[in-house]
Protein backbone atom coordinates (compact mmCIF):
# COMPACT_ATOMS: atom_id res chain seq x y z
CA UNK A 1 0.00 0.00 0.00
CA UNK A 2 1.03 3.36 -1.03
CA UNK A 3 1.77 5.76 1.90
CA UNK A 4 0.33 9.14 1.50
CA UNK A 5 1.39 12.44 2.70
CA UNK A 6 -1.34 14.29 4.20
CA UNK A 7 0.01 17.27 4.29
CA UNK A 8 0.44 17.61 0.09
CA UNK A 9 -1.86 20.37 -1.19
CA UNK A 10 -4.34 18.84 -3.93
CA UNK A 11 -4.86 21.25 -7.02
CA UNK A 12 -8.49 21.49 -6.52
CA UNK A 13 -7.77 22.83 -3.03
CA UNK A 14 -5.11 25.07 -4.05
CA UNK A 15 -6.97 26.71 -6.89
CA UNK A 16 -9.67 27.70 -3.47
CA UNK A 17 -6.67 28.92 -1.53
CA UNK A 18 -4.69 30.73 -4.24
CA UNK A 19 -6.51 33.99 -4.83
CA UNK A 20 -6.90 34.24 -1.01
CA UNK A 21 -2.97 34.26 -1.01
CA UNK A 22 -1.40 37.80 -0.06
CA UNK A 23 0.41 38.94 -3.39
CA UNK A 24 4.01 41.22 -2.14
CA UNK A 25 3.70 44.95 -2.20
CA UNK A 26 6.75 47.34 -1.84
CA UNK A 27 6.05 49.86 1.35
CA UNK A 28 5.48 53.47 -0.90
CA UNK A 29 6.76 55.28 2.25
CA UNK A 30 10.08 53.04 2.46
CA UNK A 31 13.44 53.94 0.09
CA UNK A 32 14.34 50.50 -1.85
CA UNK A 33 17.96 50.59 -3.36
CA UNK A 34 16.63 48.23 -6.05
CA UNK A 35 13.80 48.69 -8.64
CA UNK A 36 11.03 46.41 -8.51
CA UNK A 37 11.78 42.98 -9.31
CA UNK A 38 15.54 43.45 -9.35
CA UNK A 39 17.23 41.25 -6.64
CA UNK A 40 17.07 37.51 -6.40
CA UNK A 41 13.90 35.57 -8.05
CA UNK A 42 11.80 33.36 -5.52
CA UNK A 43 13.27 30.16 -5.31
CA UNK A 44 9.90 28.98 -3.58
CA UNK A 45 6.51 29.38 -4.40
CA UNK A 46 3.53 29.86 -2.53
CA UNK A 47 2.33 26.77 -2.87
CA UNK A 48 5.61 25.26 -1.82
CA UNK A 49 5.02 27.79 1.56
CA UNK A 50 1.53 26.66 2.46
CA UNK A 51 2.31 22.88 1.89
CA UNK A 52 5.34 23.66 4.56
CA UNK A 53 2.88 25.31 6.51
CA UNK A 54 -0.11 22.71 6.51
CA UNK A 55 3.18 20.07 6.82
CA UNK A 56 3.78 22.14 10.57
CA UNK A 57 -0.11 21.80 11.77
CA UNK A 58 -0.69 18.21 10.27
CA UNK A 59 2.48 16.98 12.08
CA UNK A 60 2.69 19.22 15.49
CA UNK A 61 6.67 19.82 14.90
CA UNK A 62 8.26 22.97 16.11
CA UNK A 63 9.69 25.59 13.24
CA UNK A 64 12.89 24.47 14.50
CA UNK A 65 12.22 20.80 13.86
CA UNK A 66 11.22 21.32 9.97
CA UNK A 67 12.63 19.02 7.70
CA UNK A 68 13.96 20.29 4.95
CA UNK A 69 13.79 17.52 2.28
CA UNK A 70 9.69 17.79 2.84
CA UNK A 71 9.49 20.60 0.68
CA UNK A 72 12.29 20.55 -1.35
CA UNK A 73 15.29 22.52 1.16
CA UNK A 74 13.15 25.13 2.16
CA UNK A 75 14.36 26.31 5.87
CA UNK A 76 12.05 27.15 8.71
CA UNK A 77 13.09 30.85 8.96
CA UNK A 78 11.93 31.30 5.63
CA UNK A 79 8.95 29.00 6.07
CA UNK A 80 8.33 31.38 9.57
CA UNK A 81 9.04 34.64 7.73
CA UNK A 82 6.23 33.97 5.26
CA UNK A 83 3.70 32.62 8.02
CA UNK A 84 4.02 35.79 9.68
CA UNK A 85 3.66 38.06 6.74
CA UNK A 86 0.44 36.25 5.89
CA UNK A 87 -0.66 36.02 9.36
CA UNK A 88 -0.56 39.86 9.57
CA UNK A 89 -2.16 40.10 6.26
CA UNK A 90 -5.03 37.97 7.93
CA UNK A 91 -4.74 35.47 5.26
CA UNK A 92 -5.72 32.89 7.88
CA UNK A 93 -8.55 34.29 8.96
CA UNK A 94 -9.95 35.03 5.49
CA UNK A 95 -9.10 30.81 4.86
CA UNK A 96 -10.51 30.35 7.70
CA UNK A 97 -13.84 31.97 6.83
CA UNK A 98 -14.19 30.65 3.75
CA UNK A 99 -13.87 26.83 4.37
CA UNK A 100 -16.63 27.76 6.88
CA UNK A 101 -18.54 29.29 3.98
CA UNK A 102 -18.06 26.73 2.30
CA UNK A 103 -18.81 23.87 4.87
CA UNK A 104 -22.06 25.42 5.43
CA UNK A 105 -22.80 25.52 1.90
CA UNK A 106 -22.17 21.63 1.56
CA UNK A 107 -23.08 20.09 4.95
CA UNK A 108 -24.23 23.05 6.77
CA UNK A 109 -24.04 24.61 9.82
CA UNK A 110 -26.29 24.88 12.66
CA UNK A 111 -26.26 28.92 13.24
CA UNK A 112 -29.14 29.01 15.32
CA UNK A 113 -27.37 26.19 18.28
CA UNK A 114 -24.02 26.34 18.87
CA UNK A 115 -22.48 25.91 22.88
CA UNK A 116 -19.25 26.17 24.33
CA UNK A 117 -18.56 24.80 27.54
CA UNK A 118 -15.47 25.49 30.26
CA UNK A 119 -14.35 26.19 33.45
CA UNK A 120 -11.44 28.08 34.65
CA UNK A 121 -11.53 27.38 38.32
CA UNK A 122 -8.98 24.91 40.07
CA UNK A 123 -10.00 21.14 41.05
CA UNK A 124 -11.20 21.12 44.73
CA UNK A 125 -9.20 18.04 45.43
CA UNK A 126 -6.36 18.53 43.55
CA UNK A 127 -4.33 20.35 46.69
CA UNK A 128 -4.46 16.90 48.66
CA UNK A 129 -2.19 14.67 45.58
CA UNK A 130 0.18 17.53 44.99
CA UNK A 131 3.54 17.16 46.54
CA UNK A 132 6.05 20.37 47.19
CA UNK A 133 7.54 19.35 43.97
CA UNK A 134 5.20 19.07 40.80
CA UNK A 135 7.22 15.98 39.83
CA UNK A 136 6.49 14.52 43.31
CA UNK A 137 2.65 14.97 42.71
CA UNK A 138 0.60 11.84 44.36
CA UNK A 139 4.09 10.31 46.40
CA UNK A 140 4.59 10.18 49.76
CA UNK A 141 7.93 11.55 51.11
CA UNK A 142 9.00 7.54 51.28
CA UNK A 143 7.94 7.15 47.51
CA UNK A 144 10.37 9.85 46.00
CA UNK A 145 13.32 8.88 44.62
CA UNK A 146 16.14 9.78 46.76
CA UNK A 147 19.27 11.68 45.53
CA UNK A 148 22.46 8.64 44.61
CA UNK A 149 25.03 11.33 46.09
CA UNK A 150 25.73 10.78 49.90
CA UNK A 151 23.73 13.27 52.24
CA UNK A 152 26.02 16.05 53.73
CA UNK A 153 26.74 16.53 56.98
CA UNK A 154 28.37 19.36 58.90
CA UNK A 155 31.94 18.17 60.68
CA UNK A 156 30.94 19.88 63.35
CA UNK A 157 27.55 19.59 65.24
CA UNK A 158 26.99 23.36 66.83
CA UNK A 159 29.56 26.20 65.85
CA UNK A 160 29.76 29.48 68.39
CA UNK A 161 28.90 32.24 66.19
CA UNK A 162 30.83 34.72 68.39
CA UNK A 163 34.18 36.71 67.87
CA UNK A 164 36.96 35.01 67.21
CA UNK A 165 38.85 33.02 70.54
CA UNK A 166 42.27 34.91 70.95
CA UNK A 167 39.96 38.30 70.61
CA UNK A 168 37.69 37.14 73.28
CA UNK A 169 40.62 36.15 75.27
CA UNK A 170 41.81 39.70 74.48
CA UNK A 171 38.85 41.22 76.12
CA UNK A 172 38.80 39.56 79.07
CA UNK A 173 42.38 40.41 80.00
CA UNK A 174 44.56 37.20 79.39
CA UNK A 175 46.58 36.96 77.48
Amino acid sequence: MARTHPWLISDEFWSLVEPLVPKKRRDPAKTYRRKAGGGRKAIYSDRDYFTGIVYLLRTGVIWNAFPRKEIGGMCSSALHARFQEWSKAGFFKELWQRGLMLYDEMEGISWEWQSADGAGTKAPLARESVGANPTDRGKKREQAAQSLRREWRPSLVRRKRGKHPRQQDARDGAG
